[in-house]
C-alpha cells in the first residue's frame, strides 16, 4: 500500500461548534476540554446518550458543574463533540492532492483502509452516531450528511474509473460503494479492542474484504505450479530374461506302429 499522500481540502467545519461560557481560550484550556470529552465519553459508551447525566460526568471528573459548563452548554454539546471528530477523519480520507499519481484503483483501496483504520482508531466515539443515531440535532445531522455525501460521490467516481480500467467487477456503483463502506460500519456491533486480532491486523483483514466487495482483480502473479514429483528408478532387467512357459500339456507322439494299425 502506498504512503498517505497530502491533503489539499479544507477540513469542514464542525456544525456546532463548543461554546460553553468561555469566551477566549486560556492556557490548559484544550487540555482541560479533553479531560470532560474523555471522561463523558467512557460514561457514553458504558450507559449510552440517555442514561449519562452532566452529574455522572462531574462526578468522574471530581469537579463542579460549572467546570463543565463553562466549556460546554449541555450534554448533546458533549456528544457532538465527541462524534465530529470521527466523523469528519472518516469522511475525508479520499481528499487526496490533486498531483497524486496514484491510478483510481488504489485510491479506492487506500481510502477503504483509511476509512477502516479511522474507525477502529475512534473506538468507541466513532461508533456512537451508529448505535445512538437519535441523539443527535438537525444541525449535527445536515453537517454529517453533507460530508458523508461529498465522500460518496468521491468514492463513487474512484470505482467507476477502477472499472473502466479493468481492475474492479462489479454491477452497481451506489450499492457496490455503500456494501464497502458497510464493513467498518458494523464494527460498533462487535469490535472490543484486545480482541483475537489488534487494531493492524484488522484494518488488514477488513481491507481484503472489502477489497473482495470491489471485486478488485488481484494483480500479484500466480504462484509457481509445485514441481512434479520425480519419477521411481527403473528396475535394472535380468540378463536372461525368462522364457514364457506354454500352460498347455505337451502332446504325446503317435508310435509308427498305431500310425499304421490305423491306416490298414
Amino acid at each position: 500500500m502506498s504512503a498517505p499522500s497530502r491533503k489539499t481540502a479544507r477540513k469542514p467545519a464542525a456544525p456546532v461548534a463548543p461554546r460553553g461560557r468561555q469566551r477566549l481560550p486560556t492556557a490548559g484550556s484544550d487540555e482541560k476540554r479533553e479531560r470532560i470529552l474523555k471522561a463523558a465519553e467512557a460514561l457514553f459508551d458504558r450507559y449510552g446518550y440517555a442514561n449519562t447525566t452532566i452529574e455522572q460526568i462531574v462526578q468522574a471528573l471530581g469537579v463542579t458543574k460549572p467546570f463543565v459548563y463553562y466549556y460546554f452548554r449541555n450534554k448533546q454539546e458533549i456528544f457532538e463533540t465527541l462524534c465530529w471528530a470521527p466523523t469528519e477523519a472518516c469522511f475525508t480520507v479520499l481528499d487526496f492532492a490533486a498531483d497524486d499519481p496514484r491510478p483510481a484503483h488504489e485510491k479506492a483501496v487506500d481510502g477503504l483502509q483509511r476509512l477502516i483504520a479511522a474507525t477502529i482508531a475512534h473506538y468507541p466515539a466513532g461508533f456512537f452516531p451508529y448505535r445512538e443515531p437519535q441523539a443527535f440535532s438537525p444541525a449535527y445531522l445536515k453537517a454529517s450528511r453533507n460530508v458523508a455525501q461529498q465522500f460518496y460521490k468521491q468514492f463513487c467516481a474512484l470505482l467507476d474509473e477502477g472499472r473502466a480500467s479493468g481492475h474492479f467487477d462489479f454491477r452497481d456503483t451506489r450499492i457496490t460503494a455503500q456494501a464497502a463502506c458497510s464493513l467498518p460500519g458494523f464494527l460498533y456491533n462487535w469490535y472490543q479492542p484486545g480482541g483475537k486480532l489488534g487494531p493492524a491486523e484488522m484494518v488488514v483483514e477488513l481491507t481484503d474484504l472489502a477489497s473482495r466487495v470491489l471485486g478488485l482483480r488481484n494483480p500479484a502473479p500466480a504462484p509457481a505450479p509445485a514441481p512434479a514429483p520425480a519419477p521411481a528408478p527403473r528396475k535394472r532387467a535380468s540378463r536372461t530374461a525368462p522364457q514364457p512357459q506354454d500352460p498347455s500339456p505337451p502332446r504325446r507322439r503317435k508310435s509308427a506302429s498305431s500310425t499304421n494299425n490305423n491306416a490298414s
